[in-house]
């Protein structure tokens, strides 16, 4: 009895293992390849696959989805004789399965060698300037190129591009002061363009400012003149409307004569020979019978000299 249950277990066993077998679930985006006695068979899609247990095996499953692969630094020669490292990034995705496993041994070291040969390739046809300012022109090369050679081993090359150009140490501190010298040059031109454009800028306001004041200047001297043109006019007309005598003029030119006088420095003032006039009028009607003035003598009328008083 304990024989006829081992092997009941075992049978259980077996038929488990089997079943395991048999069906093969493949994720969403992938592939596996299947062998049947070491020879390709088909290729199995995403979901539930039934093989044949013992006899067909998976020889490799393959993620479809697009990958990214970075290379490390590799040092390249341009033709000016320059040793540049340059880092690159490859973006491929897996088109066919059954190719990239029976058509090249290693589908990443491939694409690794041949993006390192067609880089040199390229850079060794340009200077380190236009490399350096060349990045799409290299990534559209490379990219051609690559996208050619890995058609028949089922990949599909999407994108190629160089994360780093690192010049060496020497070339770059001279570029560091190529670019410094260029910095401070335009520095210069630019504070030079903005102080010519303050002097033009202060010189046309000046010149507004000027213009502007003679301007008011010369509205304020015409304004100024006609106030005073109708000032005499209106004295003009006052004196007119109210008809002075000979008697009224005679006594303002009298009013008149102390103002004549004024100021410290008036050692010589002249009388107007119109005063004498003036006397004669007043004369008759505040002087003697003669015409004369009482206390004042109309003969010495005249240029008259005032004495300051001595100085100590």
């Amino acid at each position: 009895m304990s024989a006829v249950i081992i092997v009941l277990i075992i049978l259980v066993v077996l038929v488990f293992i089997a079943l395991i077998k048999t069906i093969q679930v493949i994720p969403q985006a992938s592939a596996a390849i299947v062998e049947r006695f070491g020879r390709y068979t088909r290729t199995l899609n995403a979901g539930l696959n039934i093989v044949v247990p013992f006899i067909d095996s998976i020889r490799n499953r393959i993620d479809l989805r697009e990958q990214v692969v970075p290379f490390p630094p590799q040092p390249v020669i341009t033709q000016d004789n320059l040793v540049v490292n340059i880092d690159t990034v490859i973006y491929y995705q897996v088109t066919d399965a059954r190719a990239a496993t029976y058509e090249v041994a290693s589908y990443i070291q491939a694409i690794e060698q041949l993006t390192v040969t067609t880089l040199r390739n390229i850079i060794g046809g340009m200077d380190l300037e236009r490399t350096l300012t060349s990045r799409e022109e290299i990534n559209a090369a490379l990219r051609g190129v690559l996208d050619e050679a890995t058609g028949k081993w089922g990949i599909r090359v999407n994108r190629v591009e160089l994360k780093a150009i690192e010049p060496p140490t020497s070339i770059q501190d001279s570029m560091e002061k190529q670019m410094r010298a260029e910095r401070d040059k335009r520095a210069a031109i630019l504070t030079a363009e903005g102080t010519r454009q303050s002097a033009i800028l202060t010189a046309e306001g000046e010149k507004q400012s000027a213009i502007l004041r003679a301007e008011g200047e010369s509205k304020a001297a015409a304004l100024r003149a006609e106030g005073e043109a109708q000032a005499v006019r209106t004295v003009f007309e006052a004196i007119h409307a109210g008809d002075p005598d000979q008697k009224l003029l005679s006594y303002q030119y009298l009013q008149m004569l102390p103002k004549i006088a004024e100021g410290d420095a008036n050692k010589l003032w002249i009388v107007p020979s119109e005063i004498g006039d003036a006397l004669k009028g007043l004369s008759g009607a505040f002087g003697n019978k003669d015409g004369s003035v009482p206390g004042f003598n109309t003969k010495t009328v005249g240029a008259q000299r005032r004495e300051e008083p001595p100085v100590d």
